[in-house]
């Protein structure tokens, strides 16, 4: 009512009153209308959940109560004791990826591919058929033994005899072998059968101990040489034993140890 007092006071005129009524009224509508447009909005999705926890992880309602508040035994019995299912769309095809402009500011690291094949170690030139070897690692380091050939994984296939030095039939490394001027005449030696396969061992399973098996004492098991293994020992060294016995002297070099001695020069020794 002041601001149309003023109004009239202002202008003076009988009819301006009128004016500002009929102004007034409008705005009223106008606020009016904006305030249906709100009403008439989309409501948002809720955002809290249809069951609410009471402490962290545990909500109000259990899962069979959640069931009937959802109507999933509704759509089930709709569809058949059974939730409908509809086949996946099929994707469309993923258009064809441009290379990238710009190298990963990150070197990724990519697996090298390994193209090598493992090929058998070349023989040395001084170890050949029948020379008498040193060796020079493992249980029987310091004994000579006879080079009878080279095995598919480039390991050397030797014998003391074993009637001689104790040395059977074995695989050695040839890094670990010092090679001789002596040789001895293998022709009369068969060792065609004689692969990689006849020196493999058996796999072994571990057995489990019960509860009065551990605190006994282990038997421990005995690991009994193969009778074919001990046959073929025989077959090689009868051979080998007469080619020896022919050369003086050779039977004892073959039974004496290797070793050095104080003042003796490796570098300077002659083989």
């Amino acid at each position: 009512m002041r601001f149309l007092e003023a109004v009239l006071e202002v202008s003076g005129d009988p009819h301006g009153g009128e004016w500002a009524l009929s102004r007034q009224k409008s705005l009223r509508i106008e606020h009016e209308a904006e305030g249906k447009g709100e009403a008439m909005a989309p409501k948002k999705p809720r955002s809290t959940s249809r069951n609410p926890e009471l402490i962290r992880g545990i909500g109000k309602y259990s899962r069979s109560q959640m069931y009937h508040k959802r109507g999933i035994w509704a759509i089930k019995a709709k569809n058949g004791g059974v939730f409908p299912r509809h086949d996946p769309k099929p994707k469309p095809d993923s258009p064809a990826q441009k290379p990238p402009k710009f190298y990963p500011a990150d070197d990724v690291r990519k697996p090298l591919l390994n193209k090598h094949k493992p090929k058998p170690a070349k023989l040395r030139a001084s170890v050949t058929p029948g020379t008498v070897l040193i060796l020079l690692a493992g249980r029987f380091k310091g004994k000579r033994v006879v080079f009878l050939k080279q095995l598919p994984s480039g390991l050397l296939l030797v014998t003391g005899p074993f009637k001689i030095n104790g040395v059977p039939l074995r695989r050695v490394n040839q890094s670990y072998v010092i090679g001789t001027s002596t040789k001895v005449d293998i022709s009369g030696v068969n060792v065609d059968r004689f692969d990689d396969k006849c020196f493999s061992k058996d796999a072994k399973k571990k057995k489990t101990k019960g509860e009065g098996e551990f605190f006994e004492a282990e038997k421990e098991e005995k690991n009994v040489l193969p009778q074919e293994k001990k046959d073929d020992q025989k077959t090689v060294d009868t051979a080998l034993l007469k080619a020896i016995e022919s050369v003086p002297d050779l039977k004892s070099y073959l039974g004496a140890r290797f070793s050095l001695k104080a003042g003796m020069k490796p570098h300077e020794l002659v083989f």
